[in-house]
């Protein structure tokens, strides 16, 4: 979904890993009817375990409960300053800093439900980006010319 929001900008990029994922999963079967009902394209999505070569290149890392960021942190402690909850800029009061349940093996109201929250919490995502790491690396090569 983050992908499909900055999809004309060729100033991100974007990556999907899990705590507890088997790498080269497809996507789940609630997964792809949700995706294809808001015309995206799953069908070649392979999941992949988060891996140190991840943390490592990534400039920010969004996990959707605690104990996301908790698993992340205790293998990857260098992600301190660039892991955050998912939940904690959205702009609705009743959703910020809430954990988000991955919906996997769940029914497709589950999905729903996951799909809902995230398309309410990833504009405030984009804007955090926008506002503090994209403003601070624009301030940086400026001041560096």
């Amino acid at each position: 979904m983050f992908r499909d929001l900055v999809k004309e900008r060729g100033d991100y990029e974007v990556g999907s890993a899990g705590v507890g994922a088997f790498s080269g999963q497809p996507a789940s079967r609630n997964s792809l009817t949700l995706a294809k009902e808001h015309g995206l394209d799953l069908s070649k999505h392979k999941s992949r375990a988060v891996t140190v070569d991840l943390v490592e290149n990534a400039t920010h890392i969004f996990a959707m409960s605690r104990n996301h960021v908790a698993a992340i942190l205790s293998d990857y402690p260098e992600a301190d300053d660039k892991i955050y909850l998912i939940s904690e800029f959205a702009a609705d009061d009743r959703l910020r800093g809430r954990d988000l349940t991955d919906p996997f093996g769940g029914d497709l109201s589950e999905y729903r439900e996951t799909l809902e929250h995230l398309e309410k919490m990833l504009p405030s995502v984009l804007a955090y980006i926008e506002q503090t790491w994209k403003a601070e690396a624009g301030r940086g090569s400026t001041q560096g010319d």
